[in-house]
């Protein structure tokens, strides 16, 4: 793999755990810097122990929030966390105690915290593992799963010091932004003197980070930039990134080929993603019918009902090579778990009662031989 890859496909290179990829990037990192740097304008940190891209989107999406994490309290305790060891030395250990005084002091006034209570000690678990997981601590004694299933159990962990160059820093005081809306206004809409590169950092960076890059109207900058320099943004991506630059009428895609990826990959071997193919191969066999309509920015929009409908027809026609999960799986739950993955992947988004079908759908189907056994006919 590339060493500009890497940086994309990880949070950060520990030279500890990572030493070979560690030196690897940094003895490559003249080659593609320029391509950070001014197309992307993102900032590569690098010390003697950490390499780290801060890969900044150019907007804000539902899929890139932690993984792991499942509740807003989550977010909340793991700031408070990294306010903690930003008063710790690199190496120094600390009791779990400690850092609980300290987060229900910090945390009281916003949320107040009763480590009685399961769900909260669960939360502080997950940000522990989390944190141990990106090595910004380092379990000594003792098991952070402990204590979500007691209150009581003590663990020693290590400051590693990573937890420094965790968060990104701002050049500007954000004590003041209420949404995620206050950061992209504040970094693009008031950079006056030098909107130009603004708008070279958001293609960039949507076509680098995003499955998919969407505009509505002709007049959109972004994507007057990307048809007009259309030729470089397909080089600068394709040296660094690899991959093919698909351009559409309102989207644009960054292609990657199938035995030269990294990353997410979607579709890949796993019975959601194929069941996601077969929703996709519905919409383009009931837009060909005449059965849907798109609208003037190639979206289609239905409701609810009519996209849960649309699950269980595809479940109906082959579910002979569903999974038993699926199979068998209740309605709800499973018009909720393909919307969720369609949404991560941007193939669709909600808008109140509705459900609109961004054009990435229309980019891919999936289809059952026709001897395949069970498999309906049309």
């Amino acid at each position: 793999m590339s060493a500009v890859r890497m940086l994309f496909e990880r949070f950060w290179i520990c030279k500890d755990t990572e030493k070979e990829d560690y030196y690897k990037v940094k003895r490559e990192i003249p080659a593609f810097q320029r391509f950070l740097g001014e197309q992307l304008g993102w900032r590569l940190i690098h010390t003697e122990n950490l390499l780290k891209l801060e890969k900044i989107p150019a907007h804000a999406e539902s899929f890139m929030g932690i993984q792991e994490f499942s509740d807003i309290l989550d977010y909340c305790i793991l700031c408070v966390v990294l306010m903690y060891l930003e008063d710790r030395e690199e190496g120094e250990q600390f009791l779990l105690s400690e850092l609980l005084d300290y987060v229900e002091t910090k945390l009281k006034r916003e949320v107040p915290i009763d480590w009685t209570s399961f769900s909260q000690r669960k939360s502080l678990v997950r940000v522990l593992q989390y944190m141990e997981k990106m090595q910004m601590l380092r379990v000594y004694e003792g098991s952070s799963e402990a204590f979500g299933l007691e209150r009581g159990q003590e663990v020693l962990y290590e400051n590693t010091g990573y937890s420094k160059y965790f968060a990104v820093n701002f050049p500007m005081d954000i004590a003041g932004f209420e949404t995620w809306e206050d950061f992209e206004k504040q970094r693009f809409e008031e950079i006056q003197e030098d909107r130009g590169a603004a708008r070279i950092h958001r293609v960039y960076r949507q076509l680098a980070v995003c499955p998919a890059m969407y505009w509505d109207g002709n007049e959109d900058a972004d994507s007057l930039y990307l048809k007009n320099q259309r030729q470089w943004v397909a080089k600068y991506l394709e040296e660094n990134l690899g991959g093919k630059l698909d351009i559409y009428r309102n989207a644009a895609f960054l292609m990657l080929d199938e035995d030269d990826c990294y990353g997410n990959v979607h579709p890949r071997d796993a019975m959601l993603p194929e069941i996601v193919l077969f929703v996709c191969a519905r919409i383009r066999q009931a837009l060909q019918k005449g059965e849907l309509a798109r609208q003037g920015n190639e979206t289609i929009a239905i409701t609810r009902q009519q996209f849960s409908e649309l699950i269980l027809a595809c479940r109906k026609q082959g579910s002979a090579g569903w999974s038993k999960e699926y199979r068998e799986m209740e309605q709800e739950r499973l018009a909720a778990a393909v919307k969720s993955y369609m949404k991560s992947w941007m193939l669709i988004r909600e808008e109140g009662d509705r459900v609109i079908i961004l054009p990435a759908a229309g980019k891919q189907a999936g289809f059952y031989p026709k001897d395949f056994e069970g498999a309906e006919t049309e």
